[in-house]
């Protein structure tokens, strides 16, 4: 429910503030005081697109916010609009985006123009009349559709993907085989690469390796002098004085323990110099082998060129191939879901459909009754129903079934019933609107529900009948109307009237709440224009009071 409206550098008004209440709130006012302004200001509010015409002249900027509540929380929505172009839209003071903003609204209010039929002339809309009127007994069923269709896609795109992949895998297959091939006989090892590596080092640093090594094992033990040889003097110096002091004692073994380490250095010393061979061959082998593997890295290895890899990517081409071979076990198995899928979808559509179809017939007795009390005293309705259908004759699916639903409509007896969008009259079209809007307002949760100048083109009876339906749906929503017609603005609940002056350089427009007796004589201005008469005021109280 909207709560207040301000309105500030819009058009011609400079700075309105206006509350608004639960039931009919009526606006009145003369003939291009601004009542259109208002409405367009509204529907900035709720999400419209902005231009910066809409800029008072001589401004930086409009401003239109909105207080209202939704689901039980309040809002404060803002739009904000520059002369240069620039459009802001806050949330409870929070930027936001348009599309956020049109999100919240949208549970907000539904706002109906003159011309503004889009929904009831657009025959894609129309089976959203009849989900909202038969929203409780439609509602299991269509959820029902839902999920079916869901699984239904699901199983759709497994199929189609996998078709698709096996087309692509079949194109690739020789190349897959090849490169399954090439990787296979290179008979790879984790952390051969690493090996091969340590033993270049090796081959390549051979005549160094063994020039240091040899002086390394003459220095420990093959030269007179050498550090064994003195190690093992001193350990037999020491033997010859043991167990006189507990301290050489210790010593002497400290000694030993240096010399027996010393003859292990020297033992793996001359182990390792032994062991040095250089083979050109083998220097060949292990370059044309580290050759090939950084070939298959680069190749096979992806992103970090690893071994590792190159075998990861083997196995995802033995699964590949294993796919292809056994695709046409998989496909079937893969037909089959979607068939059972589409079969159960089928027959949930079906049945939403046929429910559909009877909510839809009952709808439409009642639209008949109402346009009935509207004047068109001869007026027939029905729902034309067809399944929708791809170019080939199958079901065309969607998370709201299969049906294709249109409302016909004949005004006149003996006319033929045609469709809602061949009715060229505005009157009309505002009655009929109306007519629906009355029966599904009962069922649909928009709290408000803006009214402009849907009165254009009746009067007398009708007018009367139209009040009494605004009346009707402001028992469960709030209305807010913009009217020209006096039998309708005596019914309001809460009047206000827009007026407009001029003063010396500018015109300004306000918005005024009108107390009980400021309602009875703008109801006798719409009955009397300009000059109000006794009689025109005994009529307005006549009016109100009726």
């Amino acid at each position: 429910m909207i709560t207040h409206l301000h309105i500030k550098d819009f058009a011609i008004i400079e700075n309105v503030d206006v509350d608004f209440y639960e039931g009919l709130n009526i606006i009145t006012g003369e003939t291009g005081a601004g009542k259109s302004i208002a409405v367009q200001a509204l529907s900035l509010a709720l999400g419209a697109r902005a231009d910066s015409s809409f800029v008072r002249s001589g401004c930086d900027k409009a401003l239109v916010q909105l207080a209202a509540e939704i689901g039980g929380e309040e809002y404060i929505l803002s739009r904000e609009i520059s002369s240069q172009g620039r459009n802001l839209c806050k949330i409870n003071g929070e930027l936001s985006t348009l599309s956020e903003l049109s999100g919240l609204t949208e549970r907000l209010a539904d706002i109906h123009g003159q011309y503004d039929h889009q929904s009831l002339l657009d025959p894609e809309n129309h089976i959203n009349f009849v989900d909202s009127y038969g929203s409780e007994r439609l509602s299991p069923l269509l959820s029902e559709v839902r999920r079916d269709y869901a699984e239904y896609r699901k199983a759709y795109l497994k199929l189609s993907n996998f078709l698709t992949e096996s087309r692509e895998g079949a194109k690739r297959k020789d190349l897959m085989e090849y490169e399954l091939s090439e990787i296979k006989s290179s008979r790879l090892t984790l952390d051969e690469d690493v090996k091969i590596s340590e033993r270049l080092s090796i081959l390549q640093n051979s005549e160094k390796l063994s020039d240091s090594l040899s002086e390394a094992l003459n220095a420990l033990s093959s030269e007179s002098g050498s550090a064994l040889e003195s190690a093992g003097n001193a350990m037999r110096a020491l033997h010859n004085i043991s167990g006189i002091s507990k301290e050489l004692d210790s010593l002497g073994t400290e000694l030993s323990d240096i010399y027996y380490r010393v003859e292990d250095a020297a033992r793996l010393i001359r182990s390792k110099l032994d062991g040095i061979s250089f083979s050109r061959g083998e220097l060949d082998e292990l370059l044309r082998r580290q050759k090939e593997i950084d070939e298959l890295k680069k190749k096979y290895g992806r992103e970090d060129a690893s071994i590792e890899n190159v075998l990861a990517y083997s196995e995802k081409l033995e699964e590949s191939l294993s796919a292809i071979e056994n695709s046409d076990e998989y496909k079937l198995k893969l037909t089959r879901d979607f068939q059972t899928a589409e079969k159960k979808l089928s027959a949930s559509a079906k049945m939403l459909s046929d429910k559909r179809k009877e909510i839809g017939k009952e709808l439409c007795e009642k639209i008949e009754k109402e346009l009935s009390e509207l004047s068109f005293s001869s007026a027939s309705i029905s729902l034309k129903s067809e399944y929708s259908l791809t170019p080939k004759g199958h079901f065309s699916y969607s998370e709201n079934g299969i049906d294709r639903m249109e409302f016909m409509l004949s005004t006149n007896l003996g006319e033929p019933e045609k469709p809602l969008s061949k009715i060229a009259s505005g009157g009309e079209m505002s009655r009929i609107m109306l007519a629906f809007k009355r029966i599904i307002a009962d069922y649909d949760n928009i709290p408000t529900m803006i009214f402009d100048e849907i009165d254009s083109g009746i009067s007398g009876t009708a007018a009367n009948v139209v009040g009494e339906k605004l009346l009707k749906i402001a028992e469960k929503h709030q209305v807010i109307c913009i009217t020209h017609l006096p039998q309708i603005a005596a019914r309001g609940r809460h009047n206000f009237k827009i007026e407009k002056t001029e003063g010396s350089e500018r015109t300004y427009t306000s918005i005024k709440e009108l107390s009980a007796d400021e309602k009875t004589a703008e109801v006798a201005r719409l009955i009397g224009g300009l000059e109000i008469t006794p009689l025109t005021l005994a009529s307005a109280r006549e009016l109100i009071g009726s």
